[in-house]
């Protein structure tokens, strides 16, 4: 699994981050993030490119764990 830290960015740096982590071959990436905004935006991105998204919420930060 790959781990991807886009804590403390703001859109659309952790989108772009997902981005090139999906173009990996990794099967599974963790994606930390810590406001509404990327969390919103790369479950978005994520799902329209035909992953799936399962959200844990943390005590200061989101993490995304996407699954192709």
């Amino acid at each position: 699994m790959k781990e991807v830290d886009a804590r403390g960015l703001s859109c659309p740096e952790p989108v772009m981050l997902l981005a090139d982590a999906l173009k990996g071959q990794e099967k599974e990436i963790l994606l930390l993030v810590d406001d509404f905004a990327p969390i919103e935006n790369c479950t978005r991105y994520a799902e329209n490119h035909g992953c799936q998204v399962k959200r844990q919420d943390k005590e200061d930060y989101t993490e995304l764990r996407i699954s192709r």
